[in-house]
């Protein structure tokens, strides 16, 4: 493999863990709406 593509690849490896690290600590506001739906009867087969 040549410099250039070792070097992409090691760049996009980094790029998908720190992605991942991101969303695995990252502290994301969580929503605090109660969220409440009326299903009718009709929409489940009988």
């Amino acid at each position: 493999m040549g410099k250039l593509t070792v070097l992409v690849v090691v760049v996009f490896i980094l790029a998908a863990v720190g992605g991942a690290l991101y969303l695995a600590y990252g502290n994301f506001p969580v929503p605090t709406k109660h969220v409440e739906m009326v299903v009718p009867d009709a929409r489940f087969p009988k």
